[in-house]
């Protein structure tokens, strides 16, 4: 892989909302009446996360490197995820220039939430506050987004060449 450039990453995920489930979004678990129905803990964030970084390191996907039919991930806490991403791109060596966050979920509001959130993704991801951004959307009450049946997320990251201090 070439270090002279920076490289762009897209992540995105979804997941189905289903009572008695855990509601955990970028690390911080969430008071609602409906979870992920997921193999791992479903945190959507930090599996768009890790999916940027594979795809702006142009290396397999999280669906390949974690298989949802693999029993060690059961359950798993989605950081190990984000972690071997920024292992492998720090070998690679690249750090993260930025990162943009979408949260679409209808409720409950991600608000008094965001600041765990980001800070829990700057210690991840090794990268100073003003390279997270992490916002939320509704879906204004369309489709299953909408109706509070799912949950999603879309990452644009930038990763540059990582300079040695």
């Amino acid at each position: 892989m070439s270090h002279t450039h920076p490289r762009i990453g897209h992540g995105f995920d979804l997941h189905r909302l289903e009572p008695g489930h855990d509601l955990i979004v970028s690390g911080a678990k969430l008071a609602h009446d409906r979870g992920c129905d997921a193999h791992s803990d479903g945190d959507v964030v930090y599996h768009a996360v890790t999916d940027a970084i594979l795809g702006a390191l142009g290396q397999e996907d999280i669906g390949q490197l974690f298989p949802d039919d693999d029993a060690q991930w059961k359950g798993a806490a989605s950081d190990v995820f984000v972690a071997e991403a920024v292992r492998r791109m720090t070998v690679a060596g690249y750090a993260i220039g930025n990162i943009d966050i979408t949260i679409i979920l209808q409720r409950p509001k991600l608000s008094p939430h965001k600041a765990v959130m980001k800070e829990k993704l700057v210690a991840l991801l090794g990268c100073g506050a003003d390279a997270v951004n992490l916002k939320g959307k509704t879906h204004e009450h369309v489709d299953a987004l909408g109706e509070n049946r799912a949950i999603a997320c879309h990452v644009v990251v930038m990763l540059v060449v990582k300079r040695d201090s």
